[in-house]
């Protein structure tokens, strides 16, 4: 690690860096890039640490790890802890992960995921506002709305030019359904929180950068219902997908599975963060699209594929003759769902400005993510599907 230098050839001296939403799946990649490959110091928030336990010192005593002393947790809610503004005052840059980001959750909690993704956002922009400290905030895809393409009749023939749904961070518009369809709570506070943080680079001098996720997967994303979450709970399309596969279940897809995604390794994404960190001469005042334009799908197919891989490439079993089940939107997520038919990240700007693209292809990434699943998981689904159940 002696020597680092930036894109311009420029030495990378160590600096702290202050990880609100450090113990989530995001974080936790983050976390490992930064011990393993930097001198850099993370102070680490969050609620909860399992994700990064494996990174952190043994109180008791225990053998040092080779980063010891520069990673430090700090059990904080934002929503209501004054520590916060001192972590951020001791930092050099405060990267935000901190959401909720389910979208089960935007119709049945909207005004928590409304508090989670706006209110409680609004004290970390001011305080690296005031004390001019570098902010990297996490946004979301979600902020493009509903694709022009998404307000076309099936048949129209426009909807077959992909520029429709190719999304600029600087050109796109954003369009949103109506108030009715609370599925937009999330969308339309991340890009308040957007607007908030360029008007304050705009009026104050804030030096920041936004990174606009699209769809990372990998090892520790989300929970496994019933086991290291809610039994009711409903996670993101690949943990879905993983509970069902695990317990030998249907998988279900909303509206046929028809929607298109793209979809990215959480390693290749972490890589571009990384660039982010680094680089601020480069990064400083962008937004970023960081997704894989390469490894789009239909749900459908997705469902197909790790089907395929989970049985074919991780456990060696026959595939079970289980067939996918259809269920309307509004049976899954609740009332008030809504949704965009498909999204494609334009990679330009982050390409241009650091110079990065994603490396790993689809298959390969349902491979390593549903052989982490298998692994972790399948002993305590078994054990959950034996439990008597109640009368």
């Amino acid at each position: 690690m002696a020597g680092r230098v930036d894109l311009d050839g420029k030495a990378i001296a160590p600096m702290t860096i202050c990880m609100i939403g450090a113990g989530g799946f995001i974080g936790s990649h983050l976390c490992e890039k930064l011990m393993h490959e930097t001198q850099h110091t993370v102070l680490a928030i969050d609620i909860y640490n399992d994700k990064i336990s494996h990174l952190l010192e043994d109180e008791s005593g225990g053998e040092k790890k080779p980063w010891s002393g520069r990673i430090q947790f700090h059990r904080i809610n934002i929503k209501n802890d004054s520590r916060l503004e001192r972590l951020i005052k001791m930092s050099d840059l405060t990267i935000n992960l901190a959401a909720i980001c389910t979208p089960a959750d935007y119709n049945t909690r909207p005004l928590d995921t409304i508090y989670s993704n706006f209110i409680d956002a609004l004290p970390v922009v001011k305080y690296c506002s005031e004390t001019g400290k570098r902010l990297i905030h996490f946004s979301t895809c979600e902020v493009y709305g509903k694709t022009i393409g998404s307000f076309l009749p099936k048949d129209h023939p426009m909807k077959q030019d992909p520029s429709f749904y190719v999304l600029n961070e600087n050109e796109t518009p954003c369009i949103f359904g109506s108030i009715e369809k609370q599925r937009w709570s999330y969308a339309c506070a991340k890009q308040l929180i957007e607007r908030l943080i360029f008007a304050e680079g705009a009026e104050n001098g804030l030096d920041f950068t936004i990174v606009r996720p699209f769809n990372w997967i990998g090892p520790r994303m989300d929970f496994i219902p019933g086991i290291d979450g809610p039994s009711e709970g409903v996670p993101r399309v690949l943990a879905c997908f993983s509970n069902n596969l695990l317990r030998g279940e249907p998988l279900k897809l909303v509206d046929g599975g028809e929607s298109q995604r793209t979809f990215i390794y959480i390693k290749d994404a972490i890589e571009a963060v990384h660039l982010m960190i680094e680089n601020p001469n480069r990064a400083n005042g962008h937004i970023f699209n960081v997704g894989n334009p390469h490894n789009e799908v239909t749900v459908r197919q997705l469902a197909d594929m790790m089907t395929n891989v989970y049985y074919n490439k991780v456990t060696g079993q026959n595939i079970p003759d289980v067939p996918t089940i259809d269920v309307s939107a509004q049976e899954f997520y609740g009332e008030g769902y809504d949704d965009s038919d498909k999204r494609i990240p334009d990679m330009t700007i982050i390409n241009k400005q650091l110079g990065w693209n994603p490396k790993t292809s689809l298959f390969d990434l349902l491979e390593s993510t549903l052989t982490y699943q298998h692994k972790t998981y399948a002993e305590a689904v078994k054990r959950d599907i034996a439990k008597p159940t109640a009368n």
